[in-house]
């Protein structure tokens, strides 16, 4: 008995001690109700900085319209390649139609990686005539898109912002275009 005793006793003192440890370090951390805040970086625009950005209610023009069937229209209003190798596409799927519209599955492509995934951009590339290259949508660890996914149907004048990564062309390309399946095909400039 005097064993379990024991054992229990240690195990209780150590839950102490590790509870009185977090304590003390969320009071010290925690900092007091009587210090100034920082202010916030985003005064720097009210003081003349940068105008608002497109996430603040200014819509970008778009670079490239593509048509889809029943009156879908793709819209891309950036192409932004980073220092990692990657280029960005951001734009919007618009349901210009009259009644709603069920996205054609075409547009995920045919692999069998991305299929088990469910409803993508999996199936847009960007072709560099230039090097001639056709460049498809990354992938994850797991074989899922790097694109906006879970999407199946706009109503009537809905929208929805997408995106879709693709590994960069070299540094020189900077016009591509820009396909997926059942959309018209479109140029668009590369930034970055």
């Amino acid at each position: 008995m005097s064993i379990r005793f024991t054992a229990k006793a240690r195990r209780g003192l150590v839950a102490l001690t590790v509870a009185a440890g977090l304590s003390i370090g969320v009071t010290s951390c925690g900092g007091g109700g009587d210090e100034k805040k920082p202010e916030a970086s985003a005064s720097a625009s009210k003081s003349g900085g940068s105008g608002p950005s497109a996430q603040e209610g200014q819509s970008k023009a778009p670079m490239a319209e593509l048509r889809g069937s029943d009156g879908l229209l793709l819209q891309i209003t950036s192409a932004e390649r980073d220092s990692g190798g990657f280029v960005t596409v951001s734009g919007t799927l618009k349901n210009d139609g009259a009644k709603r519209i069920t996205v054609p599955a075409a547009i995920r492509g045919d692999e069998t990686e991305i299929l088990r995934h469910g409803m993508s951009f999996g199936g847009a590339t960007l072709v560099d005539s230039k090097e001639k290259k056709r460049y498809y949508v990354l992938r994850d660890t797991d074989g899922r898109p790097l694109t906006t996914t879970g999407f199946s149907s706009l109503k009537s004048g809905e929208a929805l912002a997408v995106f879709l990564q693709f590994p960069a062309p070299p540094t020189s390309t900077t016009d591509v275009t820009f396909q997926v399946p059942t959309f018209s095909s479109g140029t668009i400039k590369i930034s970055g």
